[in-house]
């Protein structure tokens, strides 16, 4: 990093641990004291937060069609113009928000979000991006970039969240839809991880790439409901976490052309109690094994790595929102494996849609409520 650009990330940092400062609420944790301060609420079902450089505040998108940005002092602007028409049906709605890698070039915004069939019945999920204006009041020349086809949800299991890797490429990791089956179907793209180009193109050196009958969008399959997404900032490598059924929420560390076994695999249970009917068991030949299982779901949501210097009892920590379960999950790693899980914010009695950790070290948390809120967590100093 250079001296201006390390003196600029400084300085923005200062601004937005400053600026957002509240008067906190404490909580006790493992780690020490935690502070949880609103930065804002009155926020619809809000699904995802991106920050935006320079000190510009956030992105938070809204699950019933409205994205919005906070300022710097936690004011909520009204809803940016430009913005797709959404299927707000069930779990579905206007979804994640990510920058493009070169954003302080284009300016463009990647949204995710349900959208219906032409005769409105079903939906699928779909990904597009825009320019933010300068204003930032409207999305210019929004494009949709992606569609999941065929599209078969009639409001569940839509996934989805988005991560660009070190290289540029767009993931966007889906749900099935719930539509068991299509997991496993390689000529759709339920259950599926999908690897783009930045303009929704296909890289030509995608897994299944020229294969008949095989969608070659696909980097990997057989996973269930994917609604936590990261990029692990030591090694590169994409992660994602999915819902089980009734227990068998997972983690995966996504590899080219791996079957990750929904539903001929999982820790989970039908949610009558019977099993499910295509599963093998919890171990299957053949198929990739998830990194970490919770056998009793919190189901889970966003997902976020620990990588800054601001509170270093976090170091090389996972932290991941659950809905049910009403917490935020910190997950202590050592040698590649989860060595330790605390359960947080559980004092809050809030359903975590989405965690990430913002550029002053702080993490920044969404609940996803009628009178949903922004919270900034850390530890007392």
């Amino acid at each position: 990093m250079g001296r201006k650009t390390l003196i600029a990330t400084l300085c923005a940092t200062a601004c937005l641990s400053t600026s957002l400062h509240v008067s906190a609420a404490t909580y006790q944790s493992e780690e020490g004291t935690l502070t949880v301060d609103e930065v804002v609420g009155g926020l619809k079902h809000p699904w995802a937060v991106a920050f935006l450089p320079g000190n510009k505040g956030m992105l938070v998108t809204e699950r019933t069609g409205s994205l919005r940005v906070v300022s710097p002092d936690g004011k909520l602007s009204a809803p940016i113009s430009g913005v797709p028409k959404v299927w707000v049906q069930g779990q579905g709605g206007l979804l994640d928000v990510v920058l493009s890698p070169d954003f302080a070039k284009d300016r463009m915004v990647y949204l995710t979000y349900a959208e219906a069939s032409a005769d409105g019945q079903t939906g699928g999920t779909a990904a597009g991006r825009g320019r933010l204006s300068p204003d930032m009041t409207r999305l210019e020349g929004f494009t949709r970039i992606f569609q999941q086809q065929p599209k078969l949800s009639v409001g569940n299991h839509f996934g989805s969240r988005m991560v660009f890797d070190q290289d540029g490429y767009l993931f966007i990791a889906l749900g099935e839809n719930n539509n068991r089956p299509t997991s496993q179907d390689l000529d759709k793209l339920q259950g599926k991880v999908v690897r783009l180009n930045a303009d929704g193109s296909v890289p030509d050196d995608n897994p299944f790439v020229g294969q008949k009958n095989v969608r070659p969008e696909i980097w990997s399959y057989g996973h269930r409901n994917q609604q936590g997404a990261a990029l692990n900032p030591w090694n590169g490598t994409v992660w994602t976490n999915e819902h089980g059924p009734m227990g068998g929420d997972e983690i995966n560390i996504i590899e080219r052309g791996a079957n990750y076994g929904w539903p001929i695999s999982t820790f989970g249970i039908n949610y009558n109690g019977q099993p499910i009917p295509e599963s093998k068991g919890k171990i299957v030949e053949g198929v990739t094994n998830p990194f970490h299982v919770w056998e009793k779901s919190p189901a889970i949501s966003g997902m976020a790595f620990y990588s800054a210097d601001t509170f270093k009892p976090w170091d090389h920590n996972i932290f991941v929102g659950a809905l049910a379960a009403q917490v935020l999950i910190r997950l202590e790693l050592k040698d590649d494996k989860v060595v330790h899980e605390e359960r947080l914010l559980g004092e809050l009695k809030a359903r975590i849609r989405d965690v990430r950790q913002g550029p002053d070290g702080y993490l920044y948390v969404l609940t996803d409520e009628d009178d949903g809120k922004l919270l900034k967590v850390g530890l007392a100093q």
